[in-house]
């Protein structure tokens, strides 16, 4: 199941080096604003989609992927990510959001 992640993290870093006629990745590797606005577009294709109990596993894999694009056009890696949720696995969640107040 994580190798699918894994996979999908390897093909948007390698989508860096193609070109933008070529893939659509690249594309949005190269423009801030267009992927904030997609993982926004996104986020509320998912909302109206668990709200009308529609089509929900779609919408979620297109906001997953798009947030992956999101944090490698912005040099944030998923390894980092995951480290930081690793870290907050050992204490409750109103623990931790009350230790960054």
């Amino acid at each position: 199941m994580f190798k699918t992640l894994e996979d999908l993290v390897k093909t948007i870093r390698d989508r860096k080096k193609s070109s933008s006629e070529k893939s659509y990745t690249h594309k949005l590797l190269n423009n801030k604003k267009l992927i904030i606005e997609k993982v926004e577009e996104e986020l509320k294709e998912l909302k109206d989609a668990i709200n009308n109990n529609n089509n929900q596993v779609h919408e979620s894999a297109d906001l997953i992927y798009h947030l992956l694009v999101l944090l490698e056009s912005n040099d944030i890696k998923i390894e980092k990510v995951l480290e930081e949720l690793k870290k907050r696995t050992k204490q409750s969640g109103l623990e931790e959001k009350s230790s960054r107040g």
